[in-house]
């Protein structure tokens, strides 16, 4: 099996078991400092669990922020997939199995393998704001219909009421932060992107590989606001980004999913590309757009996002959702 280069992980976390602030730069924490206070969410299938933290000072008592409230965080723990070259250590190294089962042919064993067989990746957050608490909170999901109406009138108004930080997107494209991880840039300031591992890849295997195209022109926020104009830079994510991830990884564009999301979780035109193989987070079909159909749908028609209906999951929490509940759209 091919393996990936070791990751540098400035953007989730430090050497030290600290978050990098957003312009790099270490908090004065370590993964220590951090109590739970809740479980957000879990996923048994996913083996990930969502936790709200709060960072503690060294002498147990609670850190205060700059602005003299205490600080949350949100930490994600999941366990890191299975690499091929490492399997036949967990069953020769020593390590307590302990036998659960055994009916016929079929044994069933719970193991206890040593670290170095058990990592576990931990993504930090912090400072939380509410905003991120509630983004991992279990809710209920709605299938909302949105009209070109709709986002005119609110979507949109929505998007440009809120003060969500996208500064770590602005880090990246300025090389303030993540240098050192693209895996290719185009420089050109219309036409052109840098592409780095996204945050959910440790780069230790490819059965989950996932890298995001970041465009660098800040006026496109999303699907909504594509025209033929920007047919150029949506063919060069398409080609160079194929081109770039079979050189570094070996992984040819046939067994890539390259798509957009809508709504995206940031107000920032980016393109995903994961593994086929791989049931990455929001690849379903009711948020996933593939960039070639994108291409070929504004290609027949400029305006055609401006003109059709598009479907997206909200959450019952979020504030958008009860936009369009005050709307009667729901």
């Amino acid at each position: 099996m091919a393996e990936g280069p070791q990751p540098k992980r400035k953007r989730e976390e430090e050497k030290n078991g600290g978050p990098a602030t957003e312009g790099g730069a270490a908090t004065a924490f370590t993964l220590s400092d951090l109590r739970v206070r809740r479980v957000l969410r879990e996923s048994a299938r996913d083996k990930i669990v969502f936790l709200h933290a709060e960072v503690a000072g060294s002498g147990g008592g609670r850190l205060i922020g700059l602005s003299g409230e205490g600080t949350d965080a949100v930490v994600i723990l999941e366990k890191t997939p299975f690499q091929e070259e490492k399997i036949p250590d967990l069953l020769k190294k020593p390590m307590n199995a302990e036998l659960q089962m055994h009916n016929d042919i079929y044994c069933t064993f719970y193991l206890s393998p040593p670290p170095e067989l058990s990592e576990i990746k931990a993504t930090v957050v912090y400072p939380a704001t509410e905003k991120h608490i509630q983004k991992y909170l279990r809710q209920e999901v709605h299938l909302i219909r949105e009209t070109w109406e709709d986002y005119k009138n609110i979507t949109l108004p929505f998007i440009q009421s809120q003060g969500f930080s996208i500064q770590w997107v602005y880090n990246i494209l300025e090389k303030k932060a993540e240098a050192d991880r693209i895996v290719h840039e185009n420089p050109d300031p219309f036409n052109g992107f840098v592409l780095v591992p996204d945050l959910k890849w440790n780069q230790n295997q490819l059965e989950d590989l996932y890298l995001i195209a970041l465009v660098h022109c800040r006026d496109i926020k999303s699907l909504r606001d594509l025209t033929a104009e920007h047919l150029p830079l949506l063919r060069n994510i398409l080609q160079e980004g194929k081109e770039a991830i079979v050189k570094r990884f070996g992984v040819p564009g046939s067994q890539l999913r390259i798509y957009l999301h809508y709504q995206p979780s940031y107000q920032h035109l980016h393109v995903h590309f994961t593994a086929l193989g791989y049931d990455a987070p929001g690849s379903s079909v009711e948020r996933a757009h593939l960039l070639a159909d994108v291409i070929d749908n504004l290609a027949m028609d400029s305006m055609y996002y401006q003109k059709r209906a598009l479907t997206f999951p909200l959450r019952a929490d979020e504030p958008l959702f009860k936009k369009f509940q005050e709307a009667g759209k729901v």
